[in-house]
C-alpha cells in the first residue's frame, strides 16, 4: 500500500494540494495488509454499507456534523439547509448534511460548446479510452465492455474521450447533467462496494469493474451520446436517481450518493469532445485535477 500523500491540482488556481483522507487509516489497513485484504470481501458486501448508511440517517448522527465541517474546512455558505429546517439547525442527520444542496448561484454552469464538470470532484481525463489505457498507480483503469456490461452500447464509446470524477466524503455529493438532452437507456449492475480511494485502487485495479454501478445512456445537444456511470463504494448507503423524466436540461440534478465517497465515470463518442489540455497533462503525470461542478472540463469538437 502506498504511504505517500494523495495530491491533486486545484484546476482553478493551479495549486498542488494534499488530500485530507477521511478514514485513511482504515483504507490503509483494509487494502495494505494481509488481514485487511482477507476481510475486504466482507467489508465490501452491500449489506454492510447499507447498514452503515442507515446509521447515518438516524437523528443522533447529526452530532458528527459540526466536527466534520470544522475538521475539513467545508465552506457552508455555498450550501443550503435541508428544506424546512432553520439556519441554526440545518440538518436532521449526518446523511442530510452529506447530501446537502448547493446554494443558488454557487455553481454556475458554463454554456454552449463548453462541457461542464457534472460534480465537485477530482478528475482524471483521457482523450481516447481503449484497452491500452492504464490507471496511473497500477494496472488497467477500465475498459468500456467490462464497465458497461451491455453489448448494445459498448462499441459506441470505444476509443472515445472519457473522465473519472472521484468524490471524497468532504465533497458535495449530488451529480448533475452536463447538457440538455434525453435518456436513451438505463440499467443497474449489481456488485461489491470496495473503496474507490487511490490507495485501494493501487491494490485492486479492477474495482470499477466489480463495484455496483448505475448506467445511463444520454443523447445530448452539444456532446453527442454519453455513457454516464455512477459507481458505488464502501459505506455508500445508496445511489439515488432523483431525476425521473427522460428529458433533462443542462445543470439539472441527476442524482446523489448517500454517505461515502464515490465516483462518476463518463464516456463519450470518438471525435465529439476534447478535454482541457491541463487536465490530460495532469492525468499523464498521475495527478488528479479538482474542479467544482459547472466549471469547464472539456469542449465540443466542431
Amino acid at each position: 500500500m502506498p504511504q505517500q500523500p494523495i495530491r491533486f491540482v486545484d484546476h482553478e488556481t493551479g495549486d498542488v494540494c494534499e488530500e485530507a483522507v477521511y478514514g485513511g487509516a482504515w483504507v490503509r489497513f483494509m487494502y495494505g495488509t494481509v488481514i485487511g485484504r482477507l476481510l475486504s470481501a466482507v467489508v465490501a458486501a452491500p449489506f454492510l454499507s447499507r447498514f452503515y448508511g442507515w446509521l447515518q440517517d438516524r437523528p443522533r448522527s447529526k452530532q458528527k456534523v459540526a466536527p466534520f465541517i470544522e475538521r475539513f474546512g467545508i465552506p457552508m455558505d455555498e450550501f443550503q439547509p435541508t428544506e424546512g429546517r432553520r439556519a441554526d439547525d440545518p440538518f436532521g442527520s449526518f446523511n442530510e448534511f452529506f447530501t446537502r444542496r448547493v446554494a443558488e448561484g454557487a455553481r454556475p454552469f458554463v454554456a454552449g460548446e463548453e462541457f461542464p464538470a457534472p460534480c465537485d470532484a477530482r478528475y482524471f481525463g483521457y482523450d481516447q479510452l481503449d484497452g491500452a489505457v492504464e490507471i496511473p498507480v497500477k494496472g488497467r483503469f477500465f475498459a468500456a465492455p467490462a464497465l458497461l456490461q451491455n453489448e448494445s452500447w459498448q462499441a459506441a464509446f470505444d476509443g472515445g474521450p472519457g473522465f473519472i470524477a472521484r468524490l471524497c466524503p468532504v465533497d458535495y455529493h449530488r451529480f448533475h447533467f452536463p447538457d440538455e438532452g434525453r435518456v436513451l437507456d438505463r440499467w443497474r449492475i449489481p456488485g461489491a462496494l470496495h473503496s474507490v480511494n487511490p490507495w485501494a485502487l493501487a491494490e485492486r485495479s479492477d474495482i470499477f469493474m466489480i463495484n455496483e454501478r448505475a448506467v445511463t445512456i444520454l443523447e445530448t445537444k452539444n456532446f453527442g451520446k454519453l455513457a454516464y456511470v455512477e459507481v458505488g463504494a464502501t459505506c455508500v448507503g445508496k445511489i439515488v436517481e432523483t431525476h425521473r423524466s427522460d428529458t433533462f436540461g443542462r445543470g439539472d440534478e441527476k442524482g446523489m450518493f448517500l454517505f461515502g465517497g464515490s465516483t462518476v465515470i463518463v464516456l463519450g463518442e470518438p471525435g465529439r469532445w476534447r478535454l482541457d489540455r491541463s487536465i490530460v497533462g495532469h492525468t499523464e503525470q498521475a495527478m488528479e485535477s479538482y474542479l467544482k461542478m459547472g466549471r469547464r472540463l472539456a469542449r465540443a469538437v466542431t
